[in-house]
């Protein structure tokens, strides 16, 4: 049976104190507190710098069995690098992720909107040469991507082309391997604090639980984390998601 693995991006919000985590609710605390409402996180900070093996001990200790984390592979891999040479922190990377477990769910690579299809054939080689022990999703966000060829590329390294709701792409339901991953981004322009919804998500929600619940019927996996940007506050909009999902 097919499973839905739902969340955020991130955690370590201030504003979601006091209307998410309880008042006067401890950094230290907001992991366990997200547990008991989520089954998965993406987790945001490792785009920033991979983490101390004893926050991943930390993590993994205070989520329960059936927890899932995500997480973003580092900036200087994708970003700075652009996958050139990037093998020490690759081989870093995913070392240090090896020690969530069997917690560890899909490893995203996100790229810049000038990461274009000229680029393709390192994309091909990186991929290649990625050990398969682990799952992996490629999000693009140039539209140059958006073409059979690159989602065959996909398709042939068993990586998931990532889903996702960005305000100047088109959204496309295009599955390349035997999970799907969904983010649901935003307009960061937009807004500037997330306590509460802001933004009416209504008429994307009913499109993408639609392409959620084909997945989930088609026994395909499905992996879906919100961006505070998306409509003002993550929680509430997964929240919102699950009870349209099954309503």
């Amino acid at each position: 049976m097919a499973t839905l693995y739902l969340g955020t991006q991130g955690f370590s919000y201030q504003d979601w104190v006091g209307n998410f985590y309880r008042p006067h609710t401890r950094p230290e605390n907001y992991l366990a507190h997200y547990a008991k409402h989520f089954r998965a996180l993406e987790l945001d900070n490792t785009f920033y710098a991979v983490p101390r093996s004893t926050s991943l001990q930390a993590w993994y200790d205070n989520t329960p069995p059936d927890f899932i984390f995500s997480a973003k592979f580092p900036r200087s891999i994708t970003h700075d690098k652009k996958l050139i040479n990037a093998e020490a922190e690759t081989h870093t990377f995913l070392e240090m992720m090896s020690g969530l477990k069997e917690k560890c769910g899909p490893l995203v690579l996100q790229f810049k909107y000038d990461f274009d299809p000229k680029s393709a054939d390192d994309l091909d080689r990186y991929l290649d040469q990625l050990p398969k022990s682990f799952r992996y999703v490629i999000e693009f966000r140039h539209k140059g991507w958006l073409q059979d060829r690159y989602f065959d590329l996909l398709s042939q390294h068993r990586a998931a082309f990532c889903l996702h709701d960005l305000y100047y792409l088109p959204k496309i339901a295009r599955i390349t391997t035997d999970f799907t991953y969904i983010r649901w981004l935003g307009n960061r322009k937009q807004l500037k604090h997330f306590e509460r919804i802001q933004i009416d998500r209504s008429t994307e929600q009913t499109w993408w639980s639609g392409i959620a619940k084909d997945q989930l019927k088609r026994g395909i996996d499905v992996y879906g984390f919100f961006n505070n940007y998306w409509a003002g506050h993550a929680p509430s909009s997964a929240e919102m998601f699950l009870k349209q999902l099954v309503g």
